[in-house]
């Protein structure tokens, strides 16, 4: 039952933090109920429990490969929500940590999930839980880009929704039950019949394509990620659409199963190319630091399906690369935001000078910037080199080739946005509100970590780890263990 208490700790502690009383003390909630989930997490993945093939929920493979990623990346996130909320002490955290603690729980929910109704319904949750933590500033402009989340968020679940019905429906019309156990419709994929098959998974990229912000599905997370506080970006960035993208790595697998996983990786290569060429043009052309780092997440989600459509070794790479983007995008996101409280706005054309009003964020946000763009010896620049030798390797020279062009041209982007506001001279606002949010060891030690982390990862890449994803990939493959 450890796994079980991967949802309901968190779902505890949101119910304990909505009545406790004290404001001040309410945020060392989140962190003491995220420390214990990560502490579980670990345990886990160097004893993995067994799992038995009707379970609803079950920490297999798949979320052994991902879940304690999401749990380090939410610890961190916590420890610096500490003196963010701090710093708002005028506003009432309770509808922040509360729902904070709830996304956990449900993402872990989502990530555990081995059905395929349960799993729409984490994901739904997970979307409802977000919206309180998006209009928190209370800005006109957050609350439109609360509404956007809504609205588009709504309309990929809908989808998913719609594609899980007609999952259910090619199961029943070649005489199966219409179980949507993810073990039983891999076991039957040969007699699911086909073109309900296609149009489910076509619903269901889409839909979960929508939650991960893939383009053309991407219009929620500009603005949901230029409003929201950066904790919450960290969290949407390296936490909510990882279990989207889990979602499909589990219906791709059935696909496969079906004997149509051509069409499935020539779709996942496509939108990804097409995601990361999208994500690539809106950096060139960006003078807003946070919605840089939205367009940046639009990139690596289409890292992310481009890796999975390469086979097995590409599948592996792409789940090292969730752990390389969670880590360093998490850094990019805390060390943003208190950029963001000192310079007083969020523009290239209003922000200047940051490196001597905020030098310590500033050479954080640098770093993040080399890593997240793949310079060695971070840990983006060996997942993506990986990708990049399986797409040679798979026989796909022309897409590793708008692999790397897509790359180069975030670097340029991103580099001219970040090098912008750390140059020339402070504008007077920021100065001024630098005397008003000073740099502390709360906002810089999560951070800090996350991109040391990274590093880490990078040069020491443990072995575990790489066992981990390796069952995963044998997991999602069953064909790889077949004799």
């Amino acid at each position: 039952m450890k796994h079980i208490s991967l949802i309901l700790l968190p779902l505890a502690g949101a119910l304990i933090s909505v009545l406790w009383p004290g404001n001040r003390s309410r945020p060392w909630i989140m962190v003491a109920t995220s420390a214990v989930h990560t502490i579980l997490c670990l345990w886990m993945l160097i004893d993995p429990p067994v799992v038995q093939g009707q379970q609803y929920l079950g920490f297999d493979p798949v979320a052994r490969a991902i879940l304690p990623c999401v749990s380090l990346l939410f610890l961190l996130v916590s420890f610096y929500g500490v003196s963010y909320l701090n710093l708002h002490a005028d506003r009432p955290n309770r509808v922040f940590v509360g729902p904070m603690l709830c996304i956990l729980g449900l993402l872990s929910a989502g990530h555990q999930a081995r059905h395929l109704g349960v799993l729409w319904i984490a994901t739904e949750g997970v979307t409802l839980a977000a919206i309180p933590l998006l209009h928190f500033a209370k800005t006109a402009r957050a609350y439109e880009a609360t509404w956007k989340y809504l609205l588009v968020g709504g309309s990929g679940i809908a989808l998913s929704l719609l594609g899980s019905f007609c999952m259910g429906y090619a199961s029943l019309h070649s005489g199966g039950h219409g179980d949507l156990f993810f073990a039983s419709l891999i076991q039957d994929g040969p007699t699911l019949t086909r073109p309900w098959l296609l149009t489910s998974w076509v619903l269901l990229l889409a839909g979960y394509g929508t939650k991960m912000g893939l383009a053309p599905m991407h219009t929620w997370k500009p603005d949901t990620y230029g409003e929201a506080p950066g904790i919450v970006g960290a969290v949407l960035a390296g936490g909510v659409t990882t279990v989207a993208f889990t979602a499909l790595l589990r219906v791709r697998a059935v696909v496969v199963a079906s004997g149509a996983g051509s069409a499935a990786d020539l779709s996942l290569m496509a939108i990804g190319l097409f995601s990361m060429l999208v994500a690539a043009l809106f950096l060139l052309g960006t003078r807003d630091y946070k919605r840089m780092l939205a367009y940046s997440s639009v990139e690596h989600m289409g890292i992310l399906s481009f890796a999975v459509s390469l086979g097995p070794i590409g599948m592996w790479a792409s789940l090292f690369h969730v752990w390389s983007n969670a880590l360093t995008k998490g850094t990019l996101f805390l060390s943003a935001s208190t950029i963001r409280r000192n310079a007083g706005t969020r523009t290239v054309d209003d922000t200047a000078g940051m490196a001597l009003m905020a030098p310590r964020s500033c050479m954080l946000f640098v770093t993040g910037l080399f890593a997240i763009t793949a310079c060695p010896p971070f840990a983006p620049f060996f997942s993506e080199i990986t990708i990049l030798r399986s797409a040679l390797g798979y026989g796909h020279p022309l897409a590793a080739a708008g692999f790397l062009g897509c790359l180069f041209l975030a670097f340029l982007g991103m580099s001219r946005v970040v090098f912008a506001i750390i140059d020339a001279r402070p504008k007077r606002s920021a100065r001024n509100a630098v005397r008003r949010k000073p740099e502390g060891i709360g906002v810089l030690l999560p951070p800090l970590i996350l991109i040391l982390m990274s590093l880490w990862l990078g040069l020491f890449t443990p072995e575990i780890l790489q066992a981990a994803w390796t069952d995963a990939v044998s997991h999602l493959n069953p064909a790889l263990s077949k004799p």
